[in-house]
């Protein structure tokens, strides 16, 4: 196996490994976005849930797989280590993905359950081995991190539409029975999870010492009885899950408890460590409060905006006939596709001429970008016509727009979590780096929810009115956000001490 340090000494823009790491990511990606992108739509159409139900069903499901990688990446940290924790999670993915598939609506909660928890071990530890793959002063670390993401996104893009698109009956309609289109979107989901497992296990031994077991020099009993635990603890607690997701009131009382003891834990380890690691984790946490509020607004793509995709929007981009919902959800990874690469190179090549804005300034352009973009879904209420259908091109545009605001703030975030942790907190840091954006879901079902229901026993049109004049307030919201980080950013830069 390579030494770490051959491994941080790679030659080139990237490491080889990033590419491993990189459909491996993609191909789990396909399976949660596209299982992501079906919620909502299922929940309305096949479980006859009204739309403000099921925008807090939405958030509340998509918090708790957010809200379970803090979880997960304390036991990778602690006992499992990021590769058993990676390949634990991929299983217990697949296993949810193929109960999706057999029969959707009876075991939607328990199938969605296995994901929940299965997410919570592989996201975060995935991430983890990406940072380790350069030294702390590589500054080729976010132009990889940028390249990774275009994995994230490659996935996303695939699954977001083909999942959607077959359960709509816009693709595969012609072999596809009806009554098991959604069967077969959701089978998609389980077999692109067993590839993207199989790509891991494959190209693992790469890695040379990266994410091996923390606890490997206790002997094997202790060991064996550590991982086990864990293993049969994460299955035991299934019901207990399935519970809390499907019934929203306790993710109101989850959502109050595990973000403040995930403060409570971190603060518990900075007693150990020196003034200015302790002051770098405190940029850290300025990162993670602001994601929660961009993750509420970017979130409204799997809540509200499918909602609004699924009944104000036309059905064809650039005059090609393609399906609302698709769009809205693979239009974002589309465009991340298309220029992440680009945007990490100009990184690099503002940070040769030392022009390149710190990490707190990009998040402020992130927001920037965002509140433009929602000013775009405003802005359609002006092409709708009498039936409230308006173009799904500027519909387009406006996650043309919003892409680049997340390309200021995601892959740029998950690479500041690993350069501002010390290693011994690196995937519980990444975990609350993935609890903030639980935050984020949890409010955007709430906002999602508050838009439906003021939209309740209205018209097409009167909806589609509500739904804009709803997304131009959260514009506002994160232009004034984006101010203020910009406005923050010298004091934040000094407490990362030398870390951009």
């Amino acid at each position: 196996m390579e030494e770490l340090a051959q491994i941080q000494n790679f030659k080139g823009k990237y490491p080889k490994q990033l590419w491993y790491l990189f459909f491996s990511e993609m191909w789990e990606r396909f399976s949660f976005y596209g299982m992501r992108g079906m919620l909502v739509v299922f929940m309305v159409d096949q479980l006859k849930m009204n739309d403000v139900v099921a925008n807090l069903q939405y958030g509340a499901t998509q918090a708790f797989v957010y809200a379970f990688t803090f979880v997960g990446g304390f036991f990778a940290d602690k006992i499992l280590g990021y590769r058993r924790s990676l390949f634990w999670g991929g299983i217990l993915m697949i296993v949810g993905s193929i109960l999706l598939a057999i029969d959707p609506a009876k075991y939607f909660f328990f199938g969605i359950s296995f994901t929940i928890i299965g997410t919570g071990f592989f996201k975060p530890t995935i991430s983890t081995i990406v940072g380790k793959l350069y030294r702390d002063d590589d500054n080729r670390r976010d132009a990889g991190f940028s390249l990774f993401y275009a994995g994230v996104n490659l996935g996303a893009l695939i699954g977001g539409y083909i999942c959607i698109a077959t359960a709509n009956g816009s693709m595969f309609a012609s072999y596809i029975p009806v009554e098991l289109r959604w069967n077969f979107a959701f089978g998609f989901a389980s077999v692109v999870m067993m590839v993207s497992l199989l790509t891991f296990t494959q190209t693992q031994k790469s890695l040379g010492v990266i994410g091996l077991s923390p606890i490997a020099h206790l002997e094997p009993k202790k060991r064996k009885l550590y991982e086990y635990a864990t293993y049969i603890g994460s299955l035991l607690i299934l019901p207990i899950i399935m519970t809390m997701v499907s019934k929203t009131e306790y993710t109101d009382i989850f959502m109050f408890i595990i973000g403040p003891c995930s403060l409570i834990y971190l603060f518990y380890e900075m007693r150990n460590f020196s003034v200015q690691e302790n002051k770098k984790l405190l940029a850290a946490l300025v990162f993670i409060i602001f994601s929660i509020f961009f993750w509420a607004f970017f979130e409204q793509s799997g809540g509200s905006l499918s909602l609004f995709a699924k009944n104000n929007l036309s059905n064809t981009v650039l005059g090609i006939p393609l399906d609302p919902n698709g769009v809205n959800n693979s239009a974002n990874s589309f465009f991340v596709i298309a220029f992440a690469a680009l945007v990490g190179l100009a990184w690099l090549g503002m940070n040769k001429r030392k022009l390149e804005p710190n990490t707190v300034v990009k998040f402020g352009l992130g927001f920037l970008f965002l509140a433009g973009g929602f000013y775009v879904f405003y802005y359609t209420k002006f092409f709708a016509n009498e039936n409230g259908i308006t173009s799904l091109d500027l519909f387009t545009f406006g996650w043309f727009i919003i892409t680049f605001g997340e390309l200021c703030l995601s892959p740029i975030g998950m690479s500041a979590m690993t350069k501002l942790s010390p290693p011994k907190t690196q995937a519980v840091l990444m975990g609350m780096w993935f609890l903030a954006s639980a935050y984020g879901q949890y409010f955007a079902g709430l906002l999602g929810a508050n838009i439906a229901s003021a939209s309740e026993n209205s018209t097409n049109l009167e909806k589609l009115i509500i739904y804009a004049d709803g997304y131009k307030q959260l514009a506002i919201y994160a232009l004034i956000a984006g101010v203020i980080l910009i406005a923050i950013s010298p004091f934040v830069k000094k407490l990362m001490g030398g870390v951009k």
